[in-house]
């Protein structure tokens, strides 16, 4: 045994210093995916793996996407061997080791040099196999610890590696993508049963214990009546029929902006032998041609779906829109993404493909101008323009453009209308306090201008609980406001003082119906401007000046 040892060192040597100063610095750099999606609230997990060419070391790092709920960790794996038979058996200190003694001889009573005795021939020693350069590669997965890591790409530099040292030529990175969901089951819900509102019925098949049904409670803060704004679009349609009686019928149709509801009302005429009223209380119109027993919830009639010109199924009965009021043109026209017919450059763009016509368009209208005014009446205007576009232009966007190209009337004779209207309602109601009006408008005006807004005069007439209707009421204020919005007030309240200031009474009922064609009285104009200005609009689609 004498002839074996090597006093104060070992016979075999370990020598990594050339692997360290030829590989330092230089690491392996491969991408890794851990797919722990079968396990419970497991899922599929990034990783980066570097494998140290200097001794031999592997370290894993964990790429968390943001708003993962992870705890950001530095390190997957600590930089160290990684034994491919994972997890080994636990062993006892000094089992594992790369040299073994087998003992020591010497003189320690004398202090003489000691020897070693190695183990030669390793008897006792454990094999245990460690990752190497060789057993990365692509498509491999490996044994992490029992997680098992699938290698699917790798950097540059480990390409070249590769390539120099085993002459791997194909570095096709490995498909990860995770595999598609399964199908999922469609809930399907009994039908309708005819027991209150669908929505009631469709609650309590969703759970055990039933909730009402949530309305869009955003909507209706927004869109509810507020102050001097009704968010209420109302038209006057005529009832679709074949039968004699009904072909006169009038109604008014309101939809409700808040909550997508309908109603119709009849108005009452007298010796007309029908009664009027209410033709349909407020709620949801469901569209035609719906399965009444259905599992799905009904599709209801929207706003986008009334304007102008189209016939609407309500329930059943057939109407066809005639005209809106003022504050329904004004809604569709400040809405044009959801409204296209109230949008005048798309109005205009039609009448711009019959520039062919415009010389002849012109003449016609000259010669209907025997006056030379530089305007036609609604009725001539209409019949010349449809003919020309020949069913281009729809019954909205034709509204569109009168509104538009509307001439300023004469409004000396409907004040005076008005204002008979106005007294004939305070003597009912016997309201004589005008001069409250002047004092509290005196001192609001605190520049002394003997004029305020007319949106402040309408306050003050709303709040102070003038009886007169929203209708008449604006009507009345367009009359006497200047240009720049404003109102004299004295004169205003003056005019409105039927105790002062008497007007004659309101003449018969004939004089009364020719009067009322162009005033909002509880019910749209059927027309929506008097006179229109049509050599403006040839200059604005076809160019062409006044001669």
């Amino acid at each position: 045994i004498l002839e074996h040892a090597e006093p104060l060192r070992p016979y075999e040597s370990l020598d990594t210093l050339k692997q360290f100063l030829q590989y330092h610095g230089k690491i392996l750099c491969f991408f890794c995916l851990w797919d722990d999606s079968v396990s419970m609230f497991g899922d599929r997990r990034e990783l980066i793996l570097h494998y140290f060419l200097c001794d031999d070391t592997i370290e894993i790092k964990e790429l968390l996407p943001h708003n993962s709920g992870r705890d950001a960790i530095k390190m997957f794996l600590r930089r160290s061997k990684l034994p491919k038979n994972c997890p080994p058996r636990v062993y006892q200190p000094g089992q594992i080791t790369d040299q073994a003694v087998l003992n020591l001889y010497g003189d320690f009573i004398k202090n003489q040099a000691v020897g070693f005795l190695m183990d030669r021939y390793k008897l006792g020693e454990v094999d245990q196999e460690f990752y190497k350069d060789s057993d990365l590669s692509l498509g491999v997965t490996i044994n992490v610890w029992g997680r098992k890591v699938l290698l699917y790409d790798c950097d540059e530099f480990t390409k070249s590696y590769y390539k120099s040292k085993y002459g791997i030529e194909n570095f096709t990175s490995v498909s990860c993508k995770p595999p598609s969901p399964p199908p999922k089951i469609e809930r399907k819900f009994p039908p309708y049963n005819g027991f209150g509102s669908e929505e009631d019925s469709l609650r309590t098949c969703i759970g055990f214990k039933p909730t009402p049904h949530r309305r869009n409670f955003k909507k209706f803060m927004e869109k509810d009546s507020y102050g001097f704004q009704s968010n209420i679009l109302r038209f006057f349609a005529k009832l679709v029929t074949d039968k004699c009686v009904d072909l006169d019928r009038m109604f008014v149709i309101s939809y409700y902006l808040s909550d997508d509801t309908i109603s119709v009302f009849e108005p009452i005429e007298r010796n007309s032998g029908i009664t009027g009223g209410m033709f349909l209380k407020r709620s949801r119109v469901k569209k035609p041609g719906q399965e009444v027993f259905k599992s799905e919830l009904s599709e209801y009639i929207k706003a986008e779906e009334l304007y102008i010109g189209v016939t609407v199924n309500v329930n059943g009965y057939l109407f066809h829109l005639l005209s809106a009021d003022e504050y329904t043109l004004n809604y569709m026209e400040q809405n044009t993404d959801k409204y296209p017919c109230s949008n005048l450059k798309l109005a205009l763009q039609k009448l711009k493909q019959e520039e062919a016509k415009s010389r002849e368009l012109k003449q016609i209208f000259r010669a209907a101008d025997r006056k030379h005014t530089k305007k036609v009446d609604y009725n001539t205007f209409r019949d010349i323009l449809m003919s020309f576009t020949v069913g281009n232009l729809s019954e909205q966007e034709f509204v569109t453009i009168v509104r538009h190209y509307r001439a300023p009337e004469d409004t000396c004779s409907d004040v005076d209308f008005l204002i008979a209207l106005a007294h004939k309602k305070f003597k009912k109601n016997m309201f004589e306090n005008f001069d409250s009006f002047i004092y509290s408008c005196v001192y609001e005006d605190r520049e002394k201008k003997n004029v305020l807004p007319t949106k402040d005069i309408k306050r003050l007439c709303k709040s102070s609980r003038l009886p007169l209707s929203d209708d008449l009421l604006e009507s009345l204020l367009s009359r006497f406001e200047d240009s720049e919005k404003q109102i004299d007030y004295k004169s205003f309240f003056s005019a409105l003082n039927w105790r002062k200031n008497p007007v004659p009474e309101l003449q018969p009922a004939s004089y009364l119906k020719e009067r009322c064609e162009d005033i909002w009285l509880g019910m749209p104009s059927p027309i929506p401007a008097k006179y229109i200005d049509y050599l403006t609009l040839l200059k604005d689609v076809f160019g062409l000046e006044e001669e």
